[in-house]
């Protein structure tokens, strides 16, 4: 399997069995921009159907701005801040 067909294969077990939370490192590192796009719709999904807590790491902007609360790191210190926009679409 490729790198992008494991991270998919990874993301699908970790979802079968409904977790409460679920903790995700880069979900999306290894996936063209349209995949991207996909399995986020399904994290999405999860998390406003289904009450999933969601956290991410991550270093993709266009990913984070999705976040309706993004703790960021710099430096040594941890910001917190609220999306309003994606906390309203959620």
């Amino acid at each position: 399997l490729s790198g992008g067909q494991q991270q998919r294969v990874a993301i699908a077990r970790a979802l079968v069995k409904n977790p409460k939370v679920l903790l995700a490192d880069e979900p999306t590192g290894n996936l063209d921009e349209s995949m991207r796009d996909e399995i986020m719709e399904v994290l999405e999904t999860q998390w406003k159907e289904h009450g999933l807590t969601f956290v991410m790491v991550t270093h993709d902007s266009a990913l984070a701005k999705k976040a309706p609360r993004l703790a960021t790191i710099r430096k040594g210190r941890i910001t917190v801040t609220e999306n309003e926009a994606a906390a309203k679409a959620r």
